[in-house]
């Protein structure tokens, strides 16, 4: 299932608030943006015990208990995880993971709140969760009659409000400061390889790992870092965040080399370093240059000269970074007007990028 609306990490904590109390919710999203933690946080909010069952793992029998025989009939003992005497969360995490016979068995569990004749206690609250078919995770098709009885809502990622958390709950700084220069780092579709990808879960981890690793020694740039960066996150994100921190020393170096005070990285040993300020010198164009030629200012001028320029011996270094910055990356393109006159005093760059 891919909604249309999607919702942030706050309005999603506000629906749950709302809606969970009266109808089982369940959380669309792509692995490792918060669905867990943010039930978890809800339970707590409500002051509630949250009871997580994993739905990879489950049987029926572990749903709707075991047959006994009571007198002259049977009847079926509930699993102590759910019979509970004080009402809780009931979350039903990987929920369209399980067999389609342990989605049978939720049925009444999540619609009705019960379990043949035992009731889940007054105030409880059932919430699933699970990723979509194109997030490449495990996932079976979830019966109609279990879509019915739910509501939806989808989760994305929201980079200031993870940020605004980050900052409260410890990440590292290295973690912190990167994505705030890279936002669009914190998330990256799941790749159809069995290879790490960048999610808040996993700068978490690496953020952790960090700090374990800096009471030993760890440094900036380090091959214990690279290691640690890319057992966690993208390979392309491990690599620029690994520059990024060797980069830490001077964070005003772009700054300085559009000024003119400093010039690009030339050393082999730095080329990550430099691979780092061309995306970053094109984030700034993208960021700096205006829509139109007619609103270029005195400040603008400069800049615009000097981004030629810098483009111009950027090329001289490494002709793929230079061709890296005047690229359609992702549907983000330098304004045509800036274009045309790169086209016009370095051709040799677009031609060769055609």
């Amino acid at each position: 299932m891919n909604l249309p609306v999607q919702v942030t990490q706050e309005e999603l904590s506000e629906i749950l608030l709302t809606v969970a109390p009266v109808r089982p919710v369940f959380i669309w999203g792509a692995p490792g943006i918060g669905k867990s933690a943010l039930v978890e946080q809800f339970a707590v909010d409500v002051g509630m015990e949250c009871v997580s069952l994993l739905g990879s793992q489950l049987a029926p029998e572990d749903i709707i208990g075991i047959p006994r025989i009571n007198g002259n009939v049977s009847e079926f003992l509930p699993p102590k995880m759910i019979a509970r005497n004080e009402p809780y969360v009931l979350f039903l995490d990987e929920l369209n993971a399980c067999s389609q016979e342990v989605q049978k068995a939720f049925y009444s569990l999540i619609y009705e709140r019960r379990i043949g004749e035992y009731h889940l206690p007054k105030g409880s609250v059932v919430i699933g969760a699970g990723n979509r078919t194109q997030d490449n995770a495990i996932v079976k098709t979830m019966s109609s009659a279990l879509v019915n009885r739910m509501f939806h809502v989808q989760l994305k990622v929201d980079v200031n409000q993870w940020l605004s958390w980050a900052y409260t709950a410890g990440i590292h700084e290295w973690v912190t400061d990167y994505i705030t220069a890279r936002p669009e780092h914190l998330f990256s579709v799941p790749p159809k390889t069995e290879e790490p990808f960048s999610t808040p879960r996993s700068w978490h981890t690496l953020s952790d790992l960090i700090k374990e690793f800096q009471t030993s020694g760890l440094s900036a740039g380090s091959q214990m870092l690279k290691t640690l960066a890319y057992g966690c996150i993208s390979p392309s994100h491990a690599g620029m965040f690994v520059a990024y921190t060797k980069h830490l020393g001077n964070k005003n170096l772009l700054s300085d080399i559009i000024k003119g005070d400093a010039r690009w990285p030339a050393k082999p040993e730095d080329r990550d370093v430099l691979y780092f300020l061309a995306q970053s010198f094109r984030d700034r164009l993208l960021l700096e240059l205006p829509k139109s030629k007619e609103q270029l200012d005195s400040n603008t001028q400069f800049f615009t000269h000097r981004a030629k320029a810098l483009i111009k011996e950027l090329a001289s270094i490494n002709f793929e970074l230079a061709q890296l910055v005047a690229s359609d990356d992702g549907g983000k393109t330098l304004p045509d007007w800036f274009m045309v006159e790169i086209v016009r005093d370095l051709p040799r760059l677009i031609q060769k990028q055609e």
